[in-house]
């Protein structure tokens, strides 16, 4: 091969380099974030959710469960979990509850009026969580849940009796229904972060044992928090009032309790005057869960 040849080879080989750069092939093209919906049977049932995939996702991702309301949807955009996603690079999925007998969409955690209600959502969610691992290769160890109201209640079940799926859970708004810690007596440690309102009037900060709202018994939030704060062994307490992010927005009140062998560190955040709600308006709450999520990523 002459000198000049070899200098044609190199010039076309630069401008296939360029090329490159300009167009580039289905295999080296930027993959946009992917959001759909999806339909699949579990345990002979069909059940709907969506999956939020951020643009180029790494392999063994997170992926964290958001969880609706009693009688809501899985249209929690307004959450933020999907920007806070981008940012960080994990996977959420936004499951849709059964109806109960009233016709409402929830998942079920033993409320009265749920009594007969065939549905096993911890099965439902546990094994959901399983096959995404498997279809979009993300971590089988970094599995969260979160959720609001009927869905905190679902965390705190998840608490009890599926820590070998979830490894930790952040319920908002939430209750530990009272059969749940009378039913599971050795449930494992597992990281909890709560986000509750003192002036909800759906989930009473101040529990209802009596079931006047009809919900069925369930514990004063403080007790329920200071259960996980026992059980996972927490020696240590910080208390820390945050910066408001509004002018109009209630104080919170930031309660973390230290987990220093195992590292089951439950978090308590007490929104004073805050109602029923994810806490948005006091909080950036998406970016507060994954705060707490990311502290146990392996």
């Amino acid at each position: 091969m002459t000198t000049i040849d070899m200098k044609r080879g190199f010039l076309c080989f630069l401008n296939f380099i360029l090329l490159m750069a300009l167009y580039p092939t289905d295999a080296t093209a930027k993959k946009d974030a992917s959001y759909e919906t999806y339909n699949c049977v579990i345990d002979g049932v069909e059940r709907t959710y969506k999956l939020y995939l951020p643009a180029n996702i790494g392999a063994d991702a997170a992926l964290v469960f958001a969880l609706h309301g009693y009688g809501g949807t899985f249209d929690l955009d307004h959450v933020g979990l999907n920007q806070v996603a981008d940012k960080y690079g994990f996977a959420v999925c936004y499951p849709q509850g059964s109806k109960d007998g009233r016709g409402k969409s929830c998942w079920n955690v033993g409320y009265p009026f749920q009594h007969d209600m065939k549905v096993d959502d911890v099965a439902f969610l546990s094994k959901l969580a399983k096959r995404l691992q498997k279809e979009h290769n993300l971590s089988k160890r970094n599995t969260f849940c979160t959720g609001m109201s009927n869905g905190g209640e679902m965390c705190y079940l998840l608490a009890y009796c599926s820590q070998k799926t979830f490894a930790a859970v952040a319920p908002i708004a939430g209750l530990t229904m009272a059969w749940m810690p009378e039913k599971y007596t050795r449930n494992r440690p597992i990281p909890l972060f709560e986000v509750h309102g003192t002036e909800d009037r759906t989930s009473e900060w101040t529990g209802d044992m009596e079931n006047k709202g009809g919900w069925g018994a369930y514990i004063p939030v403080p007790d329920a928090i200071d259960y996980w704060v026992k059980r996972n062994g927490c020696e240590e307490v910080t208390h820390e009032e945050l910066p408001l992010k509004s002018a109009t927005s209630n104080k919170v009140i930031a309660h973390k309790y230290i987990d220093r062998k195992g590292g089951n560190d439950v978090w308590l955040y007490e929104i004073v005057g805050g109602g029923h709600s994810w806490g948005e308006k006091d909080l950036e709450i998406a970016e507060e869960i994954w705060k707490f999520f990311s502290k146990f990523t392996e």
